[in-house]
């Protein structure tokens, strides 16, 4: 049987809003499997909708750099928080997205290329960081966006520095609109993408293995109905699930009584032409990395002992 901790039954309640004991229950069913414990919760109909939040275990920084119609953001990840706070680091992730403008857009390109003010490349440079602080670090990812006309807008959660914080979000809108008028929306929605973390643009942008994983769970949730009300059941829920995870359908965060799909269309008039949402990138530190846990204080005071 697997070793449940608390941690892992805090994580799964605040992934489920499920309560303690059934956390409990789901991770001894699932072996300590946090994602299929919160696939077990939802088809005993006793968790909400799952958020792709990630589990976040890694620490460091998320810089967003954008320049006319283009924008970048990176993730550059270190052991600790105290060294996300030390200025090379941060030096380091702002200039990472600065070059980041001018690559191809992939993580490999953004490695090999020349460092702003250095002969190394970025990844020469880190090479350098990492022996001069004596921590690991790692340059996780990289995304851009373009518009031909428009904007990018961008929103960084926990500033801790100009561009740099926990959560970077870039929104691109491309229209032919007020500047001004497209950069306000555009921050309105990217504030949006950072407190609701859709998994895409629209249904069309929803991977197959999400879809599914969704519809595995609801034909399971209602097992035993006959084949024509199950098609049914999960057609209406994938619509219900659309609106929950997909940009476009989500109520918008700052008027609940609208769609992001409505607010767009209502924003022609006060930007003077139509507006496009055209891709996002939403960033948060860590997501998807699991860090390994150490023994707790008595089990570490008991080695040492034993060495002693």
């Amino acid at each position: 049987m697997a070793n449940i901790t608390a941690a892992m039954v805090k994580e799964l309640r605040e992934k489920t809003g499920a309560g303690m004991m059934d956390c409990k229950g789901a991770l001894n069913e699932t072996a300590g499997d946090l994602e299929a414990a919160v696939d077990w919760l939802r088809t005993k109909g006793l968790a909400k909708a799952a958020k792709k939040a990630g589990r976040v275990a890694a620490e460091g920084l998320v810089a967003v750099e954008s320049s006319g119609h283009h924008a970048a953001i990176v993730e550059v990840n270190s052991e600790t928080d105290f060294v996300a706070r030390n200025d090379a680091f941060q030096a380091f992730a702002r200039e990472a997205a600065k070059t980041a403008l001018d690559s191809d857009g992939t993580l490999d390109g953004l490695q090999a290329a020349h460092f702003p003010g250095d002969s190394a490349t970025v990844a020469e440079k880190l090479q350098s960081l990492i022996a001069t602080i004596g921590e690991n670090m790692n340059l996780r990812r990289v995304a851009k966006l373009d518009v031909k006309k428009g904007v990018i807008a961008s929103y960084v959660h926990n500033q801790i520095a100009e561009g740099l914080g926990k959560i970077g979000v870039l929104v691109a809108l491309e229209s032919e609109g007020d500047v001004d008028a497209l950069s306000t929306l555009g921050r309105q929605i990217a504030m949006h993408v950072a407190a609701t973390n859709p998994v895409a643009l629209d249904a069309s942008g929803v991977d197959q293995a999400t879809l599914d994983r969704e519809i595995g769970i609801l034909r399971e949730k209602n097992a035993g109905k006959p084949d024509h009300v199950l098609a049914k059941i999960v057609e209406s829920g994938l619509k219900t699930y659309y609106k929950e995870v997909t940009l476009l359908e989500q109520p918008f965060v700052h008027d609940g009584s609208k769609t992001v799909s409505q607010v767009l269309k209502d924003a022609a008039g006060k930007v003077g032409a139509p507006v496009a949402l055209t891709g996002f990138v939403r960033y948060a530190l860590g997501e998807g990395i699991e860090k390994e846990e150490g023994p707790d204080f008595a089990t570490e005071v008991a080695q040492q002992a034993g060495r002693a």
